[in-house]
C-alpha cells in the first residue's frame, strides 16, 4: 500500500474544528505522513492550509481514492461507520475520529471486516498523550498513593447556551457524553482496566438542549470507584483529575495546553509544545503541606506517530479496534444504565475481554 520511499498518502475527510486544528497540524507534523486528500465543502478553506492537496467535496470518493494510503476520518459522528467501511473496502489503512462508531454492534463489525482486509483500523484517541493522564499514569506507576480508591476525571465547560452544530442536534451520536465520553472512558480504561458493573445518569440541563449535557458514570471495581463526570454549565473550581489512595492524594486543576496551543495556531513540536505550567498537587497524608509536582509534557504527535510506524511494521497499533470496542461497550452501556436506572455489567464476550488485555501497550512515552 505504501510506495517504495515509504511515504504514507493520507485522505482527511472533514475540515471542520476536529479535522482543521487536530489531524492536519499533528498530520503534517510527522516526516512520512503526507495529506494528498482532503474532502470538504470548503476548498478555499483547505487550499490556504494545504495549497498541495487535492481537494474533493465528496467523502465516499476521497475515501477509497486511488492514490491514497491511509485515510483519516474526521467528519460527523454518523459518517464514521460508512466512510470507514468504504475506505477498509478499498483496502485502506483507515483512523477513525473518536467515537469511534454510534453502536457496540458496529464496532465489531468495523474491527472484523479490517481483520478480513488485513488493514490498520484505529481510533484518535489523543488524550492519552495529554499532561494530565501522564501525570495520573506516573502517580500511579510510582506507588506512592498506595492502593487507589477513588479516581475523578471531569471535563467541564461553561457554555450555558445552546448552539447550533451538529454535535448538539437531536440525532446519532450527538450530545456530551459521545463528544467527551470516549476521552475520559478510554483514559480510565488505559488506567484501571475493565470495571466490574458501571452505573450512569445523562440529562439535558440546559433551556432548549436537544440533547444530553451533563453526565455522570460511576466504574465500578472490587474496591475502587471511578467516576467520570461532564458538564456544559460550569465556570470553574473543579479538578480536571483527582485520586485519593491509602497514602494520600493527587490533584490536578486545568485542561492539557495542546488543544489551546494548536487553536493558537502552534505548530507541534514547536519551543513549548505540551508543556503545562499548572503542576498536579500531591498530598500525603493528613498533616503534610501539599506537593506541586511538575506534569510531563503532553505530545498528541505520539499517536501518529504510531500510527505511521505500525503502517510501515515497525510498531503496534497505538489503538487497536478491541480497544474501542470496549470503549463503544462502556458508552452503550451508560445510556442503557441511564435510561434504565439499573447498575449494568459490560456486554462483552470472553474471547473480547481476553483481546483487550493482549493489546494493553506500554506507556506512551
Amino acid at each position: 500500500m505504501t510506495t517504495p520511499n515509504d511515504r504514507i498518502r493520507v485522505a482527511l475527510i472533514g475540515y471542520g474544528f476536529v479535522g482543521k486544528t487536530f489531524h492536519a497540524p499533528l498530520i503534517r507534523s510527522i516526516p512520512g505522513l503526507e495529506i494528498t486528500v482532503v474532502s470538504s465543502r470548503h476548498p478555499e478553506k483547505v487550499r490556504a492550509d494545504l495549497p498541495g492537496a487535492q481537494v474533493i467535496a465528496d467523502p465516499e470518493q476521497a475515501a477509497c481514492h486511488a492514490d491514497v494510503d491511509l485515510v483519516v476520518i474526521a467528519s460527523p459522528n454518523e459518517t464514521h461507520v460508512p466512510l470507514a467501511t468504504i475506505a477498509l473496502g478499498a483496502e485502506k489503512h483507515v483512523v477513525v475520529d473518536k467515537p469511534f462508531t454510534i453502536t457496540l454492534a458496529e464496532a465489531r463489525r468495523l474491527g472484523k471486516l479490517s481483520q478480513e482486509k488485513g488493514r490498520l483500523l484505529s481510533v484518535f484517541q489523543n488524550r492519552r498523550w495529554d499532561s494530565e493522564f501522564l501525570g495520573a499514569r506516573a502517580m500511579i506507576d510510582e506507588g506512592g498513593l498506595g492502593e487507589i480508591l477513588h479516581f475523578e476525571s471531569h471535563i467541564d465547560r461553561f457554555r450555558p447556551t445552546v448552539r447550533v452544530r451538529w454535535r448538539e442536534i437531536a440525532g446519532p451520536g450527538a450530545g456530551v457524553w459521545y463528544d467527551l465520553g470516549p476521552h475520559l472512558v478510554d483514559q480510565a480504561l488505559q488506567l484501571f482496566g475493565l470495571p466490574e458493573t458501571l452505573s450512569a445518569s445523562l440529562v439535558s440541563q440546559r433551556n432548549e438542549a436537544q440533547t444530553d449535557d451533563w453526565f455522570h458514570v460511576l466504574l465500578n471495581y472490587e474496591r475502587l470507584r471511578v467516576i467520570l463526570h461532564g458538564s456544559l454549565v460550569v465556570a470553574g473550581g473543579t479538578p480536571r483529575m483527582a485520586m485519593h489512595g491509602t497514602r494520600g492524594s493527587w490533584l490536578k486543576y486545568g485542561m492539557d495546553v495542546q488543544e489551546e496551543q494548536l487553536v493558537g495556531g502552534l505548530v507541534p513540536g514547536e519551543p513549548g509544545w505540551g508543556e503545562d505550567p499548572r503542576p498536579g498537587i500531591l498530598y500525603k497524608g493528613t498533616d503534610s503541606p501539599p506537593l506541586e509536582l511538575p506534569v510531563p509534557k503532553g505530545d498528541q504527535r505520539q499517536y501518529y506517530f504510531g500510527i505511521r510506524d505500525a503502517i510501515l511494521n515497525k510498531a503496534i497499533n497505538p489503538v487497536p479496534p478491541v480497544q474501542a470496542i470496549v470503549v463503544m461497550a462502556v458508552l452503550e452501556t451508560a445510556i442503557a444504565s441511564s435510561k434504565e436506572g439499573r447498575v449494568l455489567p459490560l456486554p462483552l464476550t470472553d474471547p473480547e475481554r481476553a483481546a483487550w488485555t493482549q493489546s494493553l501497550a506500554p506507556s506512551p512515552s
